[in-house]
């Protein structure tokens, strides 16, 4: 179950939110004990000796340590998972979170149309062109003043007169 951002209004939950949004990519080696350039196994020994260490069951009366298993166990599964860790590497729990919502295959499309310079040049050429102004210099394709529209011919010759046959 995803909780929406408007539900979320505890400073713990609000530290998981700022944290989920990061775009740097440390948080979950960290968690695991690991540097990045951890392999595979590095990262099943690790994850091996922490869940036996924060398991919900060697600690029955300790709610933190089944939320530390639980952060061990997701940091796992995204670190083992070579697109997911290629993603996270790049784009941090950001380009996660976008994987998940627009697939994995759309991040660095997502992140292009996103950055500075993409909305800088959407921004000069619409200036540039005038059509923020709505006066495109004759350039706009979509003739959105109605200026340059072109007119619809006129209704005349044997399709005007035809009428349905019954």
């Amino acid at each position: 179950m995803k909780k929406s951002l408007v539900s979320m209004n505890t400073p713990k939950q609000i530290t998981k939110l700022r944290i989920f949004h990061r775009t740097s990519g440390d948080s979950l080696y960290a968690i695991l004990e690991i540097p990045k350039t951890a392999t595979p196994d590095d990262i099943k020994k690790t994850y091996r000796k922490l869940a036996l260490k924060y398991h919900p069951d060697k600690n029955p009366n300790n709610p933190e340590a089944a939320e530390k298993f639980k952060e061990i166990n997701r940091a796992r599964i995204i670190l083992t998972d070579l697109t997911k860790r290629n993603i996270y590497d790049n784009y941090g729990s950001l380009g996660l979170y976008v994987a998940e919502q627009f697939g994995e295959e759309n991040v660095n499309a997502y992140f292009v149309i996103t950055s500075k310079w993409t909305k800088m040049f959407f921004l000069f050429c619409g200036i540039i062109t005038g059509c923020y102004c709505c006066c495109c210099f004759c350039c706009c394709c979509n003739f959105c003043c109605g200026k340059c529209k072109p007119t619809p011919p006129e209704d005349s010759g044997a399709y005007h007169n035809l009428q349905l046959r019954q």
